[in-house]
């Protein structure tokens, strides 16, 4: 990674906030991209101070309050938690005015991340602010974009299309720093799917269907149906298919409650190895909206996606939300690769519908395959890894501080 240039030999402080899980692993791989740059050019050593989660936390960094307090998501969670997490903010504001640090760095959870920026931005203009992973301004609440060059001098993007989301939409300056499997990519090639065919007992004559109902209690609660009605319709079309569904912890009894309407019932796996074996081997997926879709798309597997939200809320919604596609693999692409069954269109019928073409040879088959064969290359870096682009810009405000 390439320090600062021009400057001598010098400590620098960096306060970093995190507000949830995602956060953390990123804030982690941060810091030991800064520690690395520790002892060459012009960085002779890097302090943290600011909220962490236990990956951080190991990394040398004492958070101000266990981060777990402030991971909470949805609005409904927010508005329940306010107090607390406003004298959060407010907390973490205090702190890092005290620390007076090079930089601050903001990693996702906006609802938290973005009130303490814009109270430390206003408290004290010189120091520079980097927003590490872009809000989806691109996809909806697109003047939040505008608002952020108030508040923040540059946006670590994790999505290639970001920068000139950011451009157009009048926000801060934004450098595509590379999504964290970016560096996962050699080992999702190697990983071979052999072993987990053999374990399960799956028929090689019978193709494979990886099915993701979403990993948020919400999403499988709305998706278990349609998608296991979806599936009966397929097997009466295409004749007996082996089904593999990769469930976290957290959401296993609310799957184990769904499949029991189903017909047939799908080989539940768990953990990131198997996961991924599973996309390897599957011939096709249906997969709720996600980051899921780049994960597929990595190990090259045609997929369909289908999703819904609450009706309530769907009419709020379709105010804010200006993106043309939900899926973020089209996005990368800047075409609509992937079929995708939004709302009202998520039935069953329309489903096993969508599903037929990608599990047959079809040249609706041919072009996702080909499709998704695009996506590593679009997201690839020139060199080095994600963490180190992050931190070269970081280092360079901290260096370079702001006129304020």
């Amino acid at each position: 990674m390439t320090s600062p240039a021009g400057h001598s030999p010098r400590d620098f402080n960096v306060f970093l906030v995190a507000g949830e899980h995602s956060g953390d692993a990123l804030g982690a791989k941060l810091m030991a991209a800064l520690n690395a740059a520790s002892g060459h050019g012009s960085v002779r050593s890097v302090r943290f101070d600011g909220v962490a989660g236990p990956l951080m936390e190991a990394q040398g960094m004492q958070s101000l309050f266990p981060m777990h307090e402030v991971a909470v998501m949805g609005i409904g969670a927010i508005v329940r938690n306010l107090p607390r997490l406003m004298k959060r903010v407010y907390q973490t504001v205090d702190a890092a005015i005290v620390a007076k640090p090079d930089v601050v760095v903001i990693i996702d959870s906006p609802e938290f991340t973005h009130p303490i920026a814009k109270r430390i931005r206003k408290r004290d203009p010189k120091i520079p602010i980097v927003d590490y992973v872009s809000p989806s301004v691109w996809a909806w609440r697109p003047g939040r974009a505008k608002r952020m060059r108030a508040y923040v001098d540059h946006v670590l993007a994790l999505l290639p299309f970001e920068p000139e989301a950011h451009r157009k939409l009048g926000g801060p300056p934004c450098t595509y720093v590379g999504h964290p499997l970016v560096e996962r990519m050699p080992w999702i090639a190697g990983l071979d799917p052999a072993p987990l065919a053999d374990r399960l007992g799956l028929d090689p004559d019978k193709p494979v269907l990886v099915v993701l109902p979403g990993s948020r209690s919400s999403e499988v609660k709305r998706l278990m149906q349609p998608f296991g009605a979806a599936l009966a319709q397929l097997g009466d079309t295409i004749g007996p298919f082996e089904m593999i569904m990769p469930v976290v912890e957290s959401v296993r009894g609310l799957i184990e409650e769904g499949l029991s309407t189903w017909t047939q019932r799908p080989h539940l796996v768990s953990g990131e190895e198997d996961k991924y074996r599973a996309f390897k081997l599957g011939r096709a997926a249906l997969a709720a909206s996600g980051t899921v879709t780049l994960e597929l798309a990595l190990a090259g597997t045609p997929m369909i996606v289908a999703y819904n939200v609450d009706p309530i809320m769907m009419p709020v919604l379709r105010r804010l939300i200006t993106a043309e596609t939900a899926v973020l693999v089209n996005h990368i692409l800047g075409e609509r690769a992937i079929p995708e069954l939004l709302q009202e269109y998520c039935t069953p019928t329309n489903i096993a519908s969508a599903l037929v073409p990608v599990m047959l040879d079809t040249t609706s088959r041919m072009r996702q395959l080909e499709a998704v064969a695009r996506v590593p290359a679009a997201m690839q870096l020139p060199t080095g890894t994600p963490s180190e682009a992050a931190a070269a810009i970081v280092l360079r405000h901290a260096a370079e501080g702001r006129s304020g």
